[in-house]
């Protein structure tokens, strides 16, 4: 996104009379959702003009307990529990969360004035067959920080630069949204960058070997181009993305009207010119910016150790914008709304303050105390000691783990409407091949796992187990599932082969275009491990030593 964008209004006043925010939030008959009523807002808050605000129904008094206190003039009865505020609380926190953790706020919002805000780019990230399988439920959120310097002048360098992947994180909600996991990934780690297709129509040459944050920007490449790089880097499906420039850091920053950051000693980066004595201090603006750019003057001066700063960084304003200072203050709900949608660029898929919302009311039951920050497991590069590769061990296992939607964090209870797990079931025994003679099974296998040679080699141990009529035919497309396809009376024959294949009995499906004379015709999908191989099991912990900040830890300091 180019950082020149436009700037939120100022306003004059600057302490506009408490409102509640309870009495601000109505139920609309008509949606059955809450809708935000600015008539009781004072004057000073920005309010969106009357072309912007959805219009009303005109509708007669429910006559509900609501509207009779208002035709009486009064407010809640003496001793009446604040319902109406609660559920606005909760609301609006969990739009906070996405607010800032994966960049998606403002979501509750619903006004083309924020719609307007937004920015969009069309990701091109080939079929569903070709990408990881979606972990049903749960959502993996990129969220891409650039370095842009485009309309920013000379005062952060590069002038002019369009921009490259500077800050990536990868955000994963579990489907049943008691905790979250946020997975760092380097700027300076060496990976293969794929062929990808930009939105414009631009295919784009891969690379074996690039700096991860070339994913963006070089070359043309999209936000589409580093979704792809991570899709493939982790095997993680990517549901959205969220891109943020310089300016967000800033205005978001301010408009909670600072983020409480700690510094273990004194700091004086010439680079980010930040200077910051030993302690804790509130940042904002420019000073917000630099704290999150610096890393000359702290730890080994790397990459590495610039990523726990982002880390506390985030975590910190996640906090903020939860706390009641922000959520019972109108005017900071509206200036942070307007700073983050201004300040974000998403995929087309959510382009919408209203798929925002929705978002943002999945993240309402997560607690700060179950949202873990993570660093992609690297070692240094034996070719450059200036950058990373992958620890392939302990990052396939971390990768395995989020793909399958397994928590770094102890979660006390899941939600109250999801039922406890039934007791262990004795394991089901192995499917058992019916009786049949596999010299007499004719078929074809195609390979559609995208790995190749998988058809030549299940055609082989095929063979040494009496599948000798057997062979191998021309690639299919890439698909997650294999299957099995047979012409009618030949289901056992069929069976018989999943069986080998150490595929579930299952895949096997009668067809009605193949006929009595026709070879059983066999697709291997990315769910093939090998023959008669279980495929490996998910790990149920994390890398030792894996570095963690928790976001309601308010002692992280940097070092």
């Amino acid at each position: 996104m180019n950082s020149g964008h436009r700037h939120r209004a100022d306003f004059a006043d600057q302490n506009p009379p408490e409102v509640d925010p309870a009495d601000q939030w109505v139920l609309d008959p008509a949606t059955g959702e809450f809708r935000l009523d600015l008539d009781a807002v004072p004057a000073q808050v920005p309010r969106p003009r009357e072309a912007e605000r959805p219009r009303r129904a005109a509708e007669p008094p429910t006559g509900g307990r609501a509207d009779r206190r208002r035709a009486q003039g009064g407010g809640r009865p003496p001793g009446a529990k604040p319902r109406g505020r609660r559920r606005a609380l909760k609301w609006t926190a969990g739009a906070a969360a996405l607010l800032l953790v994966a960049g998606c706020g403002g979501a509750y919002y619903a006004y083309q004035h924020f719609n307007g805000n937004l920015s969009s780019v069309e990701v091109k990230v080939g079929s569903e067959a070709e990408r990881p399988k979606a972990a049903t439920g749960a959502l993996n959120i990129l969220v891409i920080g650039t370095d842009s310097r485009q309309g920013l002048g000379r005062a952060y360098g590069d002038e002019g630069s369009e921009g490259h992947a500077d800050t990536t994180l990868l955000f994963h909600i579990s489907k049943d949204r008691t905790n979250a996991t946020v997975l760092s990934i380097p700027r300076d780690l060496m990976v293969p960058i794929p062929e990808c297709e930009t939105a414009a129509g631009k295919k784009i040459p891969g690379e074996s070997r690039a700096m991860f944050n070339t994913s963006l920007g070089q070359n043309g490449r999209d936000p589409g181009c580093t979704w792809k790089t991570v899709e493939k880097m982790t095997d993680i499906h990517i549901d959205h993305f969220v891109m943020v420039d310089f300016e967000a850091v800033k205005t978001l920053s301010t408009a909670v009207g600072g983020v409480e950051v700690c510094a273990a000693k004194d700091i004086n980066d010439k680079d980010s010119h930040l200077k910051m004595s030993k302690g804790k201090h509130v940042v904002q603006g420019e000073e917000a910016l630099a704290f999150v750019r610096t890393r000359h003057a702290v730890g080994l001066g790397g990459d590495l150790t610039r990523i726990p700063l982002q880390q506390q960084f985030i975590s910190s304003m996640i906090r903020k914008i939860k706390s009641s200072d922000t959520l019972t203050s109108p005017t900071k709900l509206w200036n942070l709304a307007d700073a983050a949608t201004k300040a974000l660029t998403v995929d087309s898929a959510i382009k919408s303050v209203d798929k925002l919302k929705d978002l943002a009311l999945d993240l309402a039951n997560v607690n700060t105390q179950n949202i873990t920050f993570t660093t992609v497991p690297v070692l240094d590069d034996p070719k450059d000691e200036n950058r990373l590769v992958l620890n392939d061990k302990d990052a396939a296992q971390l990768f395995a783990m989020v793909a399958a939607d397994r928590s770094l964090t102890e979660v006390a209870g899941a939600p109250a409407e999801t039922p406890a797990a039934p007791p262990a079931a004795t394991p089901a025994p192995a499917p058992t091949a019916p009786q049949v003679d596999a010299a007499a099974v004719r078929a074809t296998v195609r390979n559609g796992t995208g790995a190749a040679g998988q058809a030549g080699k299940a055609v082989t141990a095929l063979a040494g187990k009496g599948f000798t009529e057997v062979g191998p035919g021309k690639d299919a497309a890439v698909v997650t599932t294999s299957s099995i396809s047979y012409p009618r009376g030949k289901a056992d024959q069929a069976a018989a082969l999943a069986v080998a294949l150490g595929l579930p009995v299952d895949t096997a499906k009668e067809s009605s275009t193949l006929g009595a004379k026709d070879s059983l015709q066999v697709v291997l999908g990315k769910d093939y491990t090998a023959l008669g191989k279980p495929a490996a099991p998910v790990p149920t912990e994390a890398p030792k030593d894996l570095q963690r900040v928790q976001a309601d830890d308010v002692n992280v300091c940097a070092k």
